[in-house]
């Protein structure tokens, strides 16, 4: 089974960035093969990674439910099962040191529980042909309890540097442990940190009973590549960035 890495945080913390940073350092220190899963409605991890995306689980799923719905013909008899099977294979996303998998925004009323559900379901199956997966959950608390992130060797949880950054790390890791969800590691890191703000927003982290497993630094690479069009999987060994997370993803050791 793959080694899973997940992240959590609140919108606006730059974890999508986070997230696409996770995968370059898998690709480059592991040079094993990585699925990243874009598990948020309001997908944008492909961006990040410099991919183009040609089709969703959840557009997916709405164009299986209009065949049931239309009684439409299913190619070589196959059953609508084995037929959402073979789409969501010819879904994923092959770039070089690794594929990609969206999940999207269902267009029909009530599709979030269904699509995470499927999301759930594939990551586990193909997770089986992937040495690493690293998953971009959307903001906030809900997959959580939705129970989306489950089976992860390491969840980083990423906060922007504002206090209330601080506190919305901090219950997202109360219900990691009030749900019990099977998480062996997780690392609290605060992004886009400039200045001497760090050093206090990890007193007011310690204060609540939280360990700051490091700051990565507000970097002008990140909105360079991001106003050209650029994947930040581009970003240069040197960026300030990329530096600060590789050595806090080394301290974890990861498998």
């Amino acid at each position: 089974m793959a080694y899973v890495v997940a992240l959590a945080g609140k919108g606006g913390t730059g974890k999508t960035s986070i997230a696409a940073l996770t995968v370059k350092y898998l690709i480059e220190k592991k040079k094993k093969p990585v699925l990243a899963v874009d598990a948020d409605s309001n997908s944008c991890l492909n961006e990040a990674l410099g991919v183009d995306v040609h089709a969703t689980i959840g557009h997916l799923r709405e164009e299986s439910l209009q065949t049931i719905r239309s009684g439409g013909d299913r190619p070589g008899g196959m059953s609508m099962e084995q037929l959402f099977d073979y789409q969501v294979q010819q879904s994923i996303i092959e770039a070089r040191g690794f594929d990609l998998i969206v999940m999207g925004r269902p267009e029909g009323p009530g599709c979030y529980c269904a699509a995470n559900n499927i999301i759930r379901k594939y990551t586990d199956k193909l997770s089986e042909t992937y040495s690493y997966v690293v998953i971009d959950n959307e903001a906030g608390m809900e997959h959580l309890s939705r129970r989306t992130t489950h089976k992860v060797d390491l969840l980083l949880i990423v906060s922007d540097p504002t206090v209330r950054g601080v506190r919305t790390a901090k219950r997202i890791d109360g219900l990691v442990k009030e749900l019990e969800l099977d998480v062996a590691k997780h690392a609290f890191i605060i992004n886009r940190v400039s200045g001497d703000e760090g050093r206090e927003l990890k007193k007011v982290a310690e204060e609540l009973g939280l360990t700051v497993a490091g700051l990565v630094p507000q970097d002008h690479n990140i909105f360079e590549f991001d106003l050209q069009g650029k994947g930040i999987v581009g970003l240069p060994a040197d960026s300030p960035a990329v530096m600060a997370l590789y050595g806090i993803l080394d301290m974890f050791e990861i498998g």
